[in-house]
């Protein structure tokens, strides 16, 4: 699996805590090395701690647990 999963759907664990789903928006490499995503979530998920719901999240890689790549699903779909 590559490091950069744009566009690619994921389930994660964010803060060890919360199952999150959605698509990832952007992926990078932080200082360090280690690779970050910017997850676009399918439900936004409302923290104590926030006023408002969290309508993205920024995702380890090590954290990610399932990937999909909806692009590639729905074309097949349409042949």
């Amino acid at each position: 699996m590559s490091w950069n999963l744009e566009g690619m759907w994921v389930s994660a664990v964010y803060m060890g805590e919360y199952s999150v789903s959605g698509r990832v928006e952007s992926s990078r490499v932080r200082y360090g090395g280690e690779v970050q995503h910017t997850v676009v979530l399918d439900t936004p998920i409302q923290f104590h701690w926030r006023a408002e719901p969290a309508l993205r999240l920024l995702i380890e890689h090590r954290f990610v647990r399932q990937v999909r790549d909806i692009n590639a699903e729905l074309d097949r779909n349409l042949d």
